[in-house]
């Protein structure tokens, strides 16, 4: 087996894995507030207490993996291809009748 060859295949089974992860669990811990949803801190005795709420996962403590994130732009951008533009009926009122021409 070749170098080359070698490190594609490792390289797919990762991506396959790691695909397999984002489909079997799409959210993962924030690493700003490590999955808490807020921030510790501490008091002036050393106490550890809660903190602030944390603005990235908004308290959640979870956050969408860049696999999910493009997988769902990649699915809503298909779907906003593929659906039909929407036919919208002639406003107004409906056109009279054409009139026969006299002699």
């Amino acid at each position: 087996m070749t170098l080359p060859f070698l490190a594609i295949a490792c390289l797919l089974v990762i991506t396959v894995c790691y695909g397999a992860v984002c489909a079997g669990s799409p959210f993962g811990r924030c690493r700003r507030c490590h999955g808490l949803g807020f921030a510790l801190t501490t008091d002036r005795r050393g106490k550890v207490k809660r903190g602030k709420p944390c603005r990235r996962c908004k308290t959640s403590g979870y956050r969408i993996r860049a696999g999910r994130h493009l997988f769902n732009l990649a699915q809503r951008l298909y779907r906003e291809g593929t659906t039909p533009a929407p036919t919208t009926p002639p406003v107004g009122p409906p056109a009279a009748p054409a009139r026969e021409a006299r002699r």
